[in-house]
C-alpha cells in the first residue's frame, strides 16, 4: 500500500482524467450489457411476426445504444491515454528530481545504468500497467459482473453456471504470480548489467577500436543479452499458462451453457428459455469470456510491471546521505581549510579506510599542490571539501566552519571543482561556461576563458563562443576540454578552487600560464592543484605528498627534494632522463645541504 500511495502521488494534475476514465468505462459497459437484452427483444419481436415499423423501432434503439457505447469508449480511450502519459511524465520528473539530490554514495549504490533503466524501461512498464488498471482492469470485472447478472436475469439458474469459472481461474493466476515475480526480479537486475555493458562500450568506443576488441565486446554483449533472453523466456513461458487455464475454464462453462440451454429449449418448447433468451445468454457468455481474456492480459502486464514498480519506488524513496542541518550556515567567510584528524571510508567497513588520520591546515589564498601515486586518495581528499562525501571520523572545516554545518548549496557555490573526468554538455561554448554563472556577461565569460588559456583557441573557431559543443565535448580535444572546464569553474568566483589533475592534457607552457593567471587575478582564492607532474606544483606555497591515504610529507618543492623519498622518486622519473646533469647537480646540492 505504501508503494501504491507513493506512485499515485505522481498522478497530480491528471487526477481528473484518471477518475473520469473508470466512470466513462462504467457507462460503456452498462450500455454494452443492455444491447444483448434489446437484441433478445428484437428476436422475439421478429419470431412473433411483428411489422416492419416495430422491427425498425427496436433496431433504432439498438443503433442509438451502439453509438452511445462507442462515444463512451472513445472518451475513455482519450482520458486514459492522457492520464497514463501524464502519470509517466510526472513519474520520470519525480525520479529525476530526487536523483539530483543524491549524494555520490547513493548514486554509487544504484549505478548509472540502473538509474537509466529505471527511468526508461521501468517507467514504461508501469505506465502500461497504469493504463490497463484504470481502463481494462475496471472494464473486465464490471463486464463479468453485469453480464453474469443479466444472464441470471434472462435464464435463471442456468446463468449460475458462469460463476463456477472464477475460483479455479483465480487459484491458477495466483500460483503463476508467485512463481513468476522472483524471475522478473532477476531479469531486471540482468537488464541493468546489460545496459551497463552497453554504456561502458559506447563510452570507451575509441579504446575498443584502437585495440581492435570489437569481437570481444560483441561476444560479451551477446552473452549478457542471451542471459536476459533466457530469463525472460522462462518467465514468459510460465506467464503464458494463464491463457490456457482461462480458456479451459471459460470454454468448459461455455459448452455447458450451450448444452443445458439447448436441452431446456427443446424440453420446454421455449417456455423456460426461448430463442431470444438463448441468443442473449450466448452473447453474455461471449462477453464474460472476453472480459476474462482481457483480465488475463491485465494480470500479465501487472505481473511484469510489479518489479518495475518496486525499482521505481526505491529511487523515489531513497534519501541522500548529505543533508542540510536544522539551521545551516549560508555564507562561507573565506577559503581557509582545516582537516582535523580526518579518516574516511567509502564503505561501512572501517578496516578499509581510504584516508587515515589526516591533519592539514590551509590558509585562505594559499596555493597547495598534491602529489601521490595511483590509489593514494588524492581525489578522495579534495572531494570532502565541497562535501561530496562526509567524513567517517574527524571534521573538515571551510572558512572555520564544519562543512556539515553549511547549507550544501552555499558551500558548493563557494568551492569550484574541476574533476579528473571533465564533462561538457551539448550546447554552445558560452552556454557551457555559464554553468559557472548563468548571469555572466560576455566580457566575464571571455575573461575567465583568458585566465584558463582557452580564449586563444576559441577565438580561432569560426563561430567563436557560439560554437556548438557535442554531447560529452567530443568535438574538442582533451586539452581544450580541460581549459573550458577550468574557465567554467572560475566563473563561479569561488573562495576555493580545486583542480583535480585537470591540466594533464595541456602542455607545460600552457600549464604555467594558467597558474600565473591564477596568481595575478585570483590571489585571494585558495587553490588546490592535484597533479601527476611535479612541474605543475613546484611553485605552490606547499606541496602535500600522499601515500596510501595518509600524508607522507608536506613542504615546498625544494624542501621535499631534500626530505621526501616519494617526491624525489617522482621528480627523478619525470626529469632525469632528459636532464641528467641538472638532476645530479640538484641531488648533490640537496645532500650537501642535509650534511650541513
Amino acid at each position: 500500500m505504501e508503494l501504491i500511495k507513493r506512485l499515485a502521488a505522481s498522478i497530480r494534475e491528471y487526477k481528473g482524467a484518471t477518475i473520469a476514465t473508470p466512470i466513462l468505462v462504467l457507462g460503456e459497459v452498462l450500455i454494452e450489457v443492455l444491447i444483448p437484452f434489446s437484441t433478445a427483444e428484437l428476436i422475439d419481436v421478429v419470431s412473433r411476426g411483428a411489422s416492419v415499423p416495430e422491427i425498425l423501432q427496436t433496431g433504432a434503439v439498438l443503433l442509438v445504444m451502439a453509438v452511445v457505447s462507442l462515444a463512451f469508449g472513445t472518451a475513455a480511450g482519450i482520458t486514459c491515454s492522457k492520464a497514463s502519459a501524464g502519470f509517466a511524465k510526472n513519474l520520470r520528473k519525480d525520479m529525476f528530481y530526487n536523483i539530483q539530490t543524491f549524494s555520490f554514495e547513493v548514486i554509487d549504490k544504484f549505478s548509472t545504468s540502473s538509474l537509466v533503466t529505471r527511468m526508461t524501461t521501468d517507467v514504461t512498464n508501469v505506465q502500461m500497467a497504469f493504463m490497463q488498471i484504470i481502463r481494462t482492469a475496471i472494464r473486465s470485472p464490471l463486464m463479468f459482473i453485469f453480464s453474469f447478472i443479466m444472464s441470471f436475469y434472462m435464464a435463471g439458474d442456468l446463468g449460475m453456471v458462469f460463476a463456477f469459472v472464477a475460483p479455479p481461474l483465480a487459484v491458477g493466476l495466483i500460483v503463476i504470480l508467485k512463481v513468476v515475480h522472483p524471475i522478473f526480479r532477476r531479469v531486471f537486475r540482468k537488464y541493468d548489467a546489460l545496459n551497463e555493458s552497453i554504456q561502458e562500450n559506447i563510452t570507451g568506443i575509441r579504446v575498443v577500436k584502437s585495440y581492435v576488441r570489437e569481437d570481444f565486446e560483441i561476444a560479451k554483449f551477446d552473452a549478457a543479452a542471451s542471459d536476459v533472453q533466457k530469463e525472460f523466456t522462462k518467465a514468459e513461458r510460465i506467464l503464458a499458462l494463464n491463457n490456457p487455464i482461462m480458456n479451459l475454464c471459460s470454454y468448459t462453462v461455455f459448452v455447458c451453457v450451450i448444452y443445458f440451454a439447448g436441452q431446456a429449449i427443446i424440453r420446454t418448447q421455449g417456455a423456460q428459455v426461448d430463442i431470444g433468451q438463448f441468443s442473449s445468454l450466448f452473447t453474455y457468455g461471449f462477453q464474460i469470456l472476453m472480459s476474462l481474456m482481457m483480465l488475463s492480459m491485465v494480470f500479465a502486464m501487472i505481473t511484469i510491471s510489479a518489479e518495475s514498480a518496486d525499482r521505481i519506488y526505491e529511487v523515489l524513496t531513497a534519501e541522500t546521505t548529505i543533508k542540510d542541518p536544522a539551521n545551516p550556515v549560508t555564507e562561507v567567510k573565506d577559503g581557509s581549510i582545516d582537516f582535523d584528524d580526518v579518516s574516511f571510508s567509502y564503505s561501512k567497513d572501517e578496516e578499509r579506510m581510504a584516508l587515515s588520520n589526516v591533519d592539514l591546515h590551509i590558509k585562505s589564498g594559499e596555493v597547495i599542490g598534491i602529489i601521490g601515486g595511483t590509489g593514494s586518495a588524492k581525489s578522495t581528499l579534495v572531494q570532502l571539501i565541497p562535501r561530496l562525501y562526509d567524513v567517517t571520523h574527524g571534521s573538515v572545516k571551510v572558512g572555520g566552519v564544519d562543512v556539515r554545518d553549511y547549507d550544501v548549496e552555499s558551500l558548493r557555490e563557494a568551492v569550484s571543482m574541476v574533476l579528473q573526468k571533465n564533462v561538457l554538455f551539448s550546447g554552445t561554448i558560452a552556454d557551457n561556461l555559464r554553468w559557472g554563472d548563468p548571469d555572466a556577461t560576455d566580457e566575464e565569460v571571455r575573461h575567465a576563458a583568458r585566465l584558463a588559456q582557452a580564449d586563444e583557441f576559441v577565438e580561432r573557431l569560426p563561430e567563436g563562443y557560439d560554437t556548438w559543443i557535442e554531447q560529452g565535448g567530443t568535438n574538442v580535444s582533451g586539452g581544450q576540454k580541460q581549459r573550458l572546464c577550468i574557465a567554467r569553474a572560475l566563473l563561479k568566483k569561488p573562495k576555493v578552487l580545486i583542480l583535480d589533475d585537470s591540466t594533464s592534457a595541456v602542455d607545460t607552457k600552457t600549464d604555467a600560464l594558467i597558474q600565473q593567471g591564477f596568481k595575478e587575478f585570483i590571489p585571494e582564492t585558495t587553490k588546490i592543484i592535484i597533479a601527476q607532474r611535479t612541474g605543475s606544483v613546484k611553485d605552490a606555497d606547499r606541496i602535500i605528498v600522499l601515500d596510501n591515504g595518509a600524508i607522507s610529507a608536506i613542504g615546498t618543492h625544494d624542501e621535499l627534494l631534500r626530505t621526501s623519498e616519494i617526491y624525489q622518486e617522482v621528480f627523478r622519473s619525470q626529469n632525469k632522463s632528459s636532464h641528467d646533469e641538472r638532476w645530479e647537480a640538484q641531488e648533490q646540492e640537496a645532500k650537501e645541504a642535509v650534511h650541513a
